[in-house]
């Protein structure tokens, strides 16, 4: 009668012994799409002082209107040595 007992509160805190302990991912996860959010930057660029400028758009892979800014300033830099924000939206 004890093992009946002990047997049953086993079943009942961990489960059958034939239950499979794989844990499997639910369905709505599996088919689900990641969706890439995607800012354009475009910023006021030259090298004269006042002088000529033109237009610099830069395409960034982030949520961060933040880190998306300093992406495009980053790039521009390297060929342009003044920069000015215009705006950040997403596409």
């Amino acid at each position: 009668m004890t093992t009946d007992l002990e047997e049953e509160m086993r079943r009942a805190l961990f489960g059958s012994a034939g239950a499979s302990t794989r844990i499997e991912k639910p369905a709505a996860q599996t088919g689900r799409k990641v969706i890439r959010a995607r800012l354009r930057v475009t910023l006021r660029v030259g090298n004269e002082y006042e002088g000529q400028a033109f237009d610099f758009v830069y395409d960034a892979d982030t949520l961060s209107t933040l880190l998306a800014e300093q992406e495009a300033t980053r790039a521009a830099r390297k060929k342009y040595r003044y920069v000015e924000l215009v705006s950040v939206v997403q596409l």
